[in-house]
């Protein structure tokens, strides 16, 4: 089963597929943040504690979360797996279905389902949102009163908000006081298209952030990094102009869907999932045209769709869709 971005493995299995291949089987924003004026990078030397403070500071800006605490990461995937370290409350639930990484980050953790998610009283829960992959979203209050009455019994609530730069209105960070045990994990590679500069940040309850801090070590991200995520959080000219653009292109990629009877699922508009019997056979069918989805094993009727980068590769899309 394909996970998203294999395209070396789309290219073995599809060997006759057109090129160059059209990936829309990630989230990850096709128009990457691209720097201007970023300042140079001495590879020679470790990275500076001022220069990773700042990183922290900027992104803790471009999140609303100015008074909390913030630690960057290599990855929020890193974070995520380091949480079974961290001494968080049991016993473990995660929200499903949901990211796989969320399944393996705690030992033990039971599965639940979204609707089941206001009756935990007790010990971690962990949760996406907006989800992948079907773009489930709760309201910041909503789940800033979950993760309240999680606490009057020493639980904690953790969200990974991978997503959340595209629609900031959905984060609970600028909602949260320092005393709230909420931990939320931020992606910098999903929105910015950089998802290779492996870089992330978990923010909120004080103590699990140092304690994951501790866990990396004095250097935890790469001086590069550390370079390209302070340029891009303070490129806030560019971050409004992507907010609006991705709006504009997912409204394009909802309406395409539609008019091939495929009904567009979820609020995130780095992509969206559709629901259909036929959704193995439209996979196949768009991969031997070099255009990768992503498919679900454990729903082999969903079918995710990143949205295109511009016309030119939505009218690819539609012609596909409009030959099967």
């Amino acid at each position: 089963m394909f996970h998203g971005g294999c395209l070396d493995e789309a290219a073995r299995c599809f060997p006759d597929a057109p090129q160059p291949w059209l990936d829309l089987s990630t989230g990850i924003n096709p128009l990457p943040w691209t720097p201007r004026d970023l300042p140079a990078v001495d590879l020679r030397a470790l990275p500076s504690a001022s220069s990773l403070a700042m990183l922290e500071a900027t992104a803790a800006e471009a999140f609303g979360a100015g008074e909390l605490a913030v630690a960057a990461l290599p990855g929020t995937e890193m974070g995520l797996r380091l949480l079974e370290l961290a001494g968080l409350p049991q016993p473990f639930r995660y929200l499903a279905p949901g990211y796989r990484t969320h399944a393996d980050a705690l030992p033990s953790a039971a599965a639940i389902h979204a609707d089941a998610a206001e009756d935990v009283r007790d010990g971690t829960l962990l949760l996406a949102n907006p989800n992948n992959p079907d773009g489930r979203v709760f309201a910041p209050d909503r789940l800033l009163g979950l993760g309240r009455r999680l606490a009057q019994r020493g639980g904690m609530l953790v969200i990974d908000e991978a997503f959340a730069d595209a629609t900031p209105r959905l984060s609970i960070l600028p909602h949260l006081r320092r005393e709230d045990r909420v931990l939320v994990f931020r992606s910098f590679g999903k929105f910015f298209g950089l998802a290779g500069v492996r870089l992330g940040f978990a923010c909120g309850a004080a103590d699990i952030v140092a304690a994951l801090r501790k866990r990396l070590g004095s250097w935890p991200v790469s001086a590069t990094a550390i370079a390209i995520g302070t340029a891009a959080y303070r490129d806030t000219a560019w971050t409004t102009r992507t907010r609006l653009a991705l709006a504009e292109r997912c409204a394009a990629l909802d309406a395409l869907l539609r008019r091939h009877a495929l009904e567009p699922r979820g609020a995130s508009p780095l992509f969206r999932l559709v629901e259909t019997p036929q959704a193995r056979a439209i996979f196949t069918y768009l991969a031997q045209r070099g255009i990768l989805t992503r498919p679900f094993d454990y729903a082999p009727e969903w079918l995710r769709i990143g949205v295109p980068a511009d016309t030119g590769a939505l009218q690819r899309l539609d012609q596909a869709l409009s030959d099967r």
